[in-house]
C-alpha cells in the first residue's frame, strides 16, 4: 500500500514539476537551443535509447554537450566501470574533462541543465525527476541480478547519488546508494533530494 501511494504521489510530483520548470524556464530553453546549434554543428538535442524500469527501452533527451563524434571511448569505460569496478579519474578513461565537450557544453554540464529535456520524458512517464539513472543498452548488458535491482524503479534525472557522490565513486558504491534509495524512498526524501540537486547545480560539483 504505500508503494503504490508513493507511486501515485510521486507521479503527481513529476506532473506538477517537470511542466512548472519547462514553461517557467522556456526563454532560457529555446536560447540554449539556439546557442548549440550556432557554436558548433549538429541537432541542438542529443537522443539515446536507455534502459528503464523492468528493462523497458526508451528514448531520452539531453541538450548536446558534445560534437557529434563516435562515443566507442566512453563505452569501453563503462565496461570498465561496471565490470572491473574503475575509478571515474581513472589515467586510461578521462570521463572527466573529455575532449569532445564543446564550450557550451561544458558550461551546460557544469550547471546540470543538459539534463532539463529529460523533463520531457518524465511527462511521457518514461522517468521521474527523482530515481537511479538508466543506463545505456551495453551498460545494463553488463549487469548481474543485484545490478538490475537499480531498475526495480523509475530512472531519475537526479537522485541520492547524485547529491552525495557523483562522479567520485566507482559503480559498487553507485549500485549501493541507488539500492539504499529504493529502500528508503519517499515523497519527502524525494523533495529532499530536489532541494539538494539545486545545491548541485550551483556548485557544479561533480560534473563531468
Amino acid at each position: 500500500m504505500r508503494t503504490r501511494l508513493h507511486a501515485i504521489a510521486s507521479r503527481l510530483l513529476d506532473i506538477v514539476v517537470a511542466s512548472a520548470v519547462l514553461v517557467l524556464g522556456s526563454p532560457l530553453w529555446l536560447a540554449i537551443a539556439v546557442l548549440i546549434r550556432v557554436t558548433s554543428p549538429g541537432p541542438a538535442l542529443f537522443r539515446r535509447t536507455v534502459v528503464g524500469k523492468d528493462g523497458w527501452h526508451f528514448t531520452y533527451y539531453k541538450f548536446r554537450s558534445m560534437v557529434v563524434a563516435d562515443d566507442s571511448h566512453h563505452r569501453e569505460w563503462l565496461r570498465e566501470f561496471v565490470t572491473r569496478d574503475a575509478a571515474y579519474r581513472d589515467g586510461r578513461f578521462k570521463v572527466v574533462g573529455d575532449p569532445r565537450v564543446t564550450p557550451v557544453g561544458r558550461v551546460l554540464r557544469r550547471l546540470s541543465l543538459d539534463e532539463v529535456p529529460q523533463l520531457l520524458n518524465v511527462l511521457r512517464g518514461d522517468m521521474s525527476i527523482v530515481g537511479p539513472r538508466p543506463p545505456i543498452a551495453e551498460e545494463y548488458a553488463l549487469y548481474d541480478d543485484r545490478c538490475r535491482l537499480r531498475l526495480a524503479v523509475k530512472p531519475g534525472i537526479t537522485g541520492l547519488y547524485q547529491v552525495t557522490a557523483r562522479s567520485r565513486v566507482p559503480f559498487s558504491q553507485m549500485l549501493a546508494i541507488d539500492l539504499d534509495y529504493i529502500e528508503r524512498r519517499s515523497i519527502r526524501l524525494d523533495v529532499a533530494i530536489m532541494l539538494r540537486t539545486i545545491a548541485v547545480m550551483v556548485s557544479g560539483r561533480g560534473a563531468a
